[in-house]
């Protein structure tokens, strides 16, 4: 992820060093100016002096007592600065305050207190968000796959969904995050690293040496294998930002086995990703905590990159979808047919469903990787040739 450079407005001097800390704290930002005078009018001499900075985010403390102040600062900034992103910091106990915040001009509203957490966030969907316009293609597209609860399938759709992408489109890595890695198991490979490796050698990775750390399939699919071990000390959300926004830069597409890991990091990754697909089966329990992850994910990511995938499917008497999607939040984008014998035969011998051969289980999965990419100029264009051509 490349460095931003941030701008901070705060009267009190606590709060302004707090917010400095804080921002170089991420290791995706930097503190370039501060100020503990907020600009009052187009001609004030801070706005002069902060245009040579060309900050990315311009960050703005609004205290208890003086919002007016601050409000007309984030309309002048964003007047001013309209290539950078104004972030304001305030209560969250105050409903109004935030929609004048962002009616004036602000991108963010971050609670205040503020956590190194809350700005990384923040700064990664200001990074996502930039990336889309004019530059599909040039970077890969995330799928982060998440269970509902233990056991709903996540693995298993995982390696056959980087797979299917892997055998249309090419370029396809899958990254294993889960807590205990299996996506190797899956694919009866060894890999000699881990993505352990890859974030404690962040300080020297270069597209080489991460090619050095993947593991290669047969059908040439890329694995960064997942920790072989629980580990006490896990890297921080900022590192596995940079080492995210690396591996985008290298493949076509991107899978990542989040398996049922719920903390900073795989919110990070589901702000990252294109569609975050939830696994779960077509039952009360798994459902119920489907909207529960949804729900915490959905904090700090737009609910509209949600998807349901109802594994071991099958058509139960009651069932309704509608109600489901509704009471979720979250579309039913696939159905994976239920054929639990052959996917346990297909994970004990490491064989995974697609190279079994044209199955129904291996159609499905292939009908959902077409799903998630139907929408890709390049896809459309090849479709639209091949149906020429016949």
């Amino acid at each position: 992820m490349p460095e931003l450079s941030v701008v901070v407005f705060a009267a009190e001097n606590d709060q302004r060093a707090v917010l400095q800390v804080l921002v170089d704290g991420t290791s995706v930002a930097r503190t370039v100016s501060s100020s503990g005078a907020l600009p009052v009018s187009v001609s004030d001499p801070v706005l002069r002096k902060l245009h040579a900075h060309t900050p990315h985010v311009i960050l703005v403390d609004i205290p208890a007592g003086a919002d007016e102040a601050a409000l007309r600062a984030i309309e002048l900034l964003h007047q001013e600065f309209p290539d950078a992103a104004v972030f304001a910091v305030g209560s969250m106990s105050q409903s109004h305050l935030i929609v004048s915040a962002m009616r004036a001009g602000a991108r963010e509203y971050i609670e205040r207190p503020t956590t190194t957490t809350d700005l990384l966030e923040a700064f990664v969907r200001l990074t996502a968000t930039r990336r889309k316009p004019g530059r599909e293609g040039s970077r890969g597209k995330m799928f982060a796959i998440v269970n509902a609860k233990g056991g709903s399938g996540a693995t298993t759709v995982a390696v056959n969904l980087a797979l299917a992408l892997q055998s249309s489109h090419g370029n396809t890595a899958l990254v294993d995050m889960a807590p205990l890695g299996h996506c190797a198991l899956h694919l009866n490979l060894k890999p000699a690293f881990t993505i352990s490796d890859a974030v404690t050698n962040l300080h020297r990775l270069d597209s080489s040496l991460l090619d050095s750390f993947m593991a290669r399939h047969g059908g040439g699919l890329q694995v960064l294998g997942g920790a072989a071990a629980p580990t006490a000390i896990e890297p921080s959300a900022s590192d596995f930002a940079r080492l995210f926004d690396m591996i985008a830069g290298q493949f076509r597409y991107i899978v990542v086995d989040a398996s049922s890991r719920l903390d900073a990091v795989t919110r990070l990754v589901s702000n990252l990703s294109e569609r975050i697909l939830l696994v779960a089966h077509a039952d009360v329990a798994s459902l119920w905590s489907a909207g529960r992850v949804a729900h915490y994910l959905g904090e700090s990511s737009s609910r509209d990159r949600f998807a349901l995938v109802l594994n071991r499917y099958r058509k139960i008497s009651g069932f309704n979808e509608a109600e489901t999607e509704a009471a979720i939040g979250a579309p039913v984008l696939w159905r994976i047919p239920n054929q639990y014998f052959a996917v346990s035969a297909a994970i004990d011998r490491g064989v995974p469903l697609m190279q079994q051969g044209n199955t129904e289980i291996a159609r499905s999965i292939a009908g959902l990787a077409h799903a998630l990419t139907i929408d890709d100029l390049d896809v459309k264009r090849s479709a639209w040739s091949l149906f020429k051509t016949v």
